[in-house]
C-alpha cells in the first residue's frame, strides 16, 4: 500500500515537473504565440493519459490551464483575464484536455484489457497443448497441478477426482492449503468459490451435468472466465484420456498375453538360479552336519545373498505390475537431487564394491519436484546396471548438472557398450541385450521401471553409447 501511494505521488510530481519545464522554455526562450503553447501542453497531457491514466491526466490538465493563464494570457503573471475572449479560449483548452485525456485513457484501458485477454488465451492454449500430450490417465492426473502452476504462475494447485475419491497436489504446501474435504465439497456443490482475500480459488469440474472433480489454486489472480476455461480443459482432458485408455484396453490385453509369455520365460530362469543355489546350500548343511565353521559360514552367506536376490526379483515384478495398473503412489515435493544420489549410493554398496565411484555433482543445483524414494530407485537401477555390465575395477561416474529448467543426472560406465539399434529397445519391458542375455543375469525390468518413474515426474530418460567404449545413462526432471 505504501509503495502504491509513493508511486502515485511520484507520478503527480513528474507530471508537474514536465509541464513546468515546457512552460519555462516557452516563457523564457521560445517566444511563440499562445496557440502553439496550448497545443504543446495538450500533447503532454495526452502522453500522460496514455502512460498513467485519466487521474494523472486530469491533474495535468488543471495545472496546465493555470500555467497557461498565468504565463501566456494577458495580463501576464496574473491569474486575472483582461479579454473576455480568453475566458472562452481557456475554458476550451481545459475541456479539450480533459475530454482528450478521457478518450486516451479509455483507449489505454482497452489496450491493456486486450493484451491481458491475449495473454490469457496464449496461456490457455499452451495449457491445453500440455494436457493433450498425455493419453495416460495416471500420468495426466499427477501432472495437471504442475502444468497449472507452470502455465498460469499461481503458487500452488490441487486436483480432486470424484471417481477415484483421490486428490493430487503440486507440492506439500498445496496439500496443506487444500484439504480433501473442502475439494470434495466444491465438487458436490458445483459452484466456484473465489476467496480473493486469501487468493484461493476453487473451481468444480463438470462434464455436462456430471461432476468430475474440483480444482484448487493458490495465489490466484485469474478472472472467473479463465478459471472456468481451465476447469473445462481439465475435465475434457481427463475424459479424453479415459476414453483413449478404454479404447486401447483390447490392444493392451493382447500385449499382456505376449509379455506374459516373455515374463514367464525370463522370470522362470531368474527365479530358478537363486532357488537352486539356496536348495543346494541347505541340502549340504543338512546332509553334512560336521562341516567346519568356515564352510558353514560360506553356505549361509550363499543362502543369504540368493534370498536377497530372490526378494529383489519379486519386488521388481510387483512394481512392474503396479506401474501397469497405475496403482503406484507418488508423493511429490521439492528436494535436491544430491539427496537421492547419496541414498542410492548407500543402497548400492554391495553392487559397487568392485568399482571405484567418481562423483561430480554441480554446486547450488536448484531443487526438483520429485518423489525422493522413487528417484532414488531410478539411480539405484542405473548404478546396478552399470556395475553389472562393467569389467571389475573400472570406475563408474555419477554426474548431476542443471540444463535450462531441468536437472540432469547421469551414470557412465566402461562396459561393452550398446548397439545403436538396441538403445531404444532396452527400455522396453523384459528386453535384454542380444550379446549379454546369456552371459549376465537379469530380468529386463530395471530400466523399464526407471523409465516409467521418470516419465511420471514429467522428465526424460535415455542413453548414449558406443560399442567397446561404455554407456552413459541419463535422466532429467524439471526444477521445482
Amino acid at each position: 500500500m505504501k509503495r502504491k501511494i509513493a508511486n502515485s505521488i511520484l507520478r503527480f510530481a513528474a507530471s508537474t515537473a514536465v509541464l513546468s519545464v515546457i512552460v519555462f522554455v516557452y516563457f523564457r526562450w521560445l517566444h511563440v504565440n499562445p496557440t502553439t503553447v496550448g497545443f504543446s501542453l495538450l500533447l503532454v497531457i495526452l502522453l500522460i493519459s496514455a502512460a498513467w491514466g485519466l487521474v494523472y491526466a486530469t491533474f495535468a490538465a488543471i495545472v496546465a490551464t493555470i500555467a497557461y493563464n498565468y504565463f501566456f494570457l494577458p495580463p501576464l503573471l496574473r491569474l486575472t483575464i483582461a479579454d473576455p475572449q480568453n475566458w472562452v479560449a481557456l475554458l476550451a483548452f481545459l475541456v479539450t484536455a480533459v475530454i482528450a485525456s478521457q478518450l486516451s485513457a479509455r483507449a489505454r484501458r482497452g489496450t491493456l484489457y486486450a493484451d491481458e485477454r491475449r495473454r490469457e488465451v496464449e496461456r490457455l492454449y499452451s495449457f491445453s497443448q500440455q494436457l493433450w500430450l498425455s493419453e495416460n490417465v495416471f500420468e495426466l492426473l499427477n501432472l495437471i497441478p504442475k502444468h497449472i502452476v507452470d502455465s498460469f504462475a499461481v503458487m500452488g494447485a490441487a486436483l480432486f477426482l470424484e471417481g477415484k475419491q483421490e486428490a493430487y497436489f503440486f507440492d506439500q504446501s498445496s496439500r496443506a492449503q487444500f484439504p480433501i474435504d473442502q475439494l470434495k465439497a466444491i465438487s458436490d456443490r458445483g459452484e466456484p468459490v473465489l476467496e480473493r482475500d486469501h487468493k484461493l480459488c476453487y473451481m468444480p469440474l463438470r462434464m455436462g451435468v456430471r461432476s468430475v472433480g474440483a480444482l484448487g489454486l493458490a495465489g490466484c489472480n485469474l478472472s472467473r472466465e479463465s478459471l472456468e476455461a481451465i476447469g473445462s480443459l481439465v475435465a475434457i482432458s481427463i475424459e479424453r484420456a479415459n476414453t483413449v485408455e478404454k479404447l486401447t484396453r483390447s490392444e493392451a490385453a493382447r500385449e499382456s498375453d505376449r509379455l506374459r509369455s516373455v515374463l514367464l520365460d525370463s522370470v522362470t530362469h531368474e527365479f530358478r538360479t537363486p532357488l537352486t543355489a539356496i536348495k543346494a546350500s541347505a541340502e549340504t548343511l543338512l546332509s553334512q552336519p560336521n562341516l567346519d565353521h568356515a564352510q558353514r559360514d560360506d553356505l549361509l552367506q550363499v543362502i543369504n545373498e540368493e534370498s536377497d536376490r530372490l526378494n529383489r526379483l519379486v519386488g521388481e515384478a510387483g512394481e512392474v505390475a503396479q506401474l501397469d495398473s497405475h496403482q503406484l503412489q507418488f508423493h511429490f515435493e521439492a528436494r535436491h537431487i544430491r539427496e537421492a544420489i547419496e541414498t542410492a549410493i548407500k543402497s548400492s554398496q554391495q553392487a559397487l564394491r568392485r568399482h571405484p565411484l567418481e562423483l561430480a555433482v554441480a554446486d547450488n543445483l536448484p531443487a526438483v519436484r520429485m518423489d525422493l524414494e522413487r528417484i532414488t530407485e531410478v539411480i539405484v537401477h542405473l548404478l546396478d546396471n552399470a556395475a553389472k555390465y562393467s569389467p571389475p575395477d573400472t570406475p563408474i561416474h555419477i554426474m548431476a548438472e542443471q540444463r535450462d529448467s531441468e536437472v540432469m543426472t547421469s551414470v557412465a560406465d566402461h562396459g561393452p557398450g550398446i548397439d545403436e539399434m538396441e538403445q531404444e529397445m532396452i527400455f522396453e519391458k523384459f528386453y535384454r541385450g542380444q550379446d549379454q542375455r546369456m552371459i549376465i543375469q537379469g530380468t529386463g525390468m530395471g530400466l523399464p521401471i526407471a523409465k516409467a518413474i521418470v516419465q511420471l515426474h514429467g522428465g526424460k530418460i535415455g542413453v548414449t553409447s558406443q560399442l567397446g567404449r561404455g554407456s552413459l545413462f541419463y535422466f532429467s526432471i524439471p526444477t521445482a
